[in-house]
């Protein structure tokens, strides 16, 4: 196998991995009310063990009380979840463009990576206002942040197939 076609294996399934990452992150905006109902009795489980995280309980239990609330008597609420889910997959359907030729579609790339950034301010400008807690906060943070670590390696290898490096 040669230099180029393991560089062109990495950026696929790289890319494909990110991709499907994308997706099901987004998709799982969509059914917060079913999810949220397979949690909480998980949640009272780990309680009862005496394994206890009082501000992740508190901010679940109160998480499960918004969405049971605003979906039963505003179902349109969840409109905005399933936006939110089409955004994640549209973002992942233009990644296709990697696949079919990376070195045209590098800019695709870049335009992953400074996504993945700027979901760091916008997460602590956001969670602010809305008054998500920090810790939340830092779990929304890291997926910007693991979603750069394939970017940045599909990126490396784009730039090594181009000659660039």
């Amino acid at each position: 196998m040669t230099n180029k076609t393991v560089l062109q294996n990495r950026i696929r399934i790289l890319a494909i991995f990110f991709m499907c990452a994308l997706v099901l992150s987004g998709l799982t905006a969509i059914p917060l009310q079913w999810e949220l109902k397979l949690l909480m009795p998980f949640i009272e489980k780990i309680s009862k063990w005496g394994i206890t995280f009082p501000a992740m309980l508190t901010w679940i239990e109160r998480i499960q009380d918004g969405v049971q609330i605003g979906y039963g008597q505003y179902p349109f609420l969840a409109y905005g979840t399933d936006w939110l889910a089409f955004g994640h997959v549209a973002i992942a359907i233009a990644f296709v463009g990697v696949l079919r030729d990376p070195l045209r579609n590098i800019w695709i790339v870049n335009f992953g990576i400074i996504t993945c950034l700027l979901v760091i301010p916008w997460t602590l400008i956001f969670g602010a206002i809305r008054g998500i807690p920090f810790f939340w906060q830092l779990i929304d943070m890291s997926f910007g942040i693991l979603g750069i670590v394939p970017l940045w390696l599909v990126r490396r290898d784009i730039l090594r197939l181009s000659g660039e490096l």
